[in-house]
């Protein structure tokens, strides 16, 4: 196995099929894409050839210190062997150079406990998006 992420300021078309799959597909969300895609900075993490992985990451409007990733996704066969916790970690190390002191994510209630061993913090109420339990997290790089 051969990982690599892969980073683009435009999402591609394997990052486009690995969310549809996980998150619209397999979790029933419907609004997955959205202006966002067109700020964000994109990362496909891939064995080989074959993409197993993505998110994206853009800075806040107001403190370009603070940066946001989001839509974290590993393709069903991949998972439970530490794509995540790469796909995490390798882009705070990208987004560390783009000045990124903090970072954020709206993180799914019943995978908390993944962020929080990438040393997150849940901040606030538990919330819904879309009819999904969420919680807010943060950490300072």
């Amino acid at each position: 196995m051969s990982f690599k992420l892969k980073e683009s300021i435009n999402i591609s078309e394997d990052e486009k099929k690995i969310r549809e799959s996980v998150f619209i597909d397999e979790q029933k969300f419907t609004a997955e894409f959205d202006e966002t895609d067109n700020k964000a900075k994109h990362y496909v993490m891939y064995d080989g050839e074959k993409a197993i992985g993505c998110c994206r990451a853009y800075s806040d409007e107001k403190d370009p210190k603070h940066w946001h990733i989001g839509r974290i996704a590993v393709i069903p066969e991949m998972r439970g062997k530490g794509i995540g916790f790469k796909i995490v970690s390798q882009t705070e190390v990208y987004i560390k150079k783009y000045g990124a002191e903090i970072v954020s994510l709206s993180a799914q209630l019943r995978v908390k406990g993944f962020y929080e061993k990438l040393g997150y913090k849940a901040e606030g109420e538990v919330y819904y998006d879309e009819y999904c339990e969420h919680i807010n997290m943060v950490k300072i790089l």
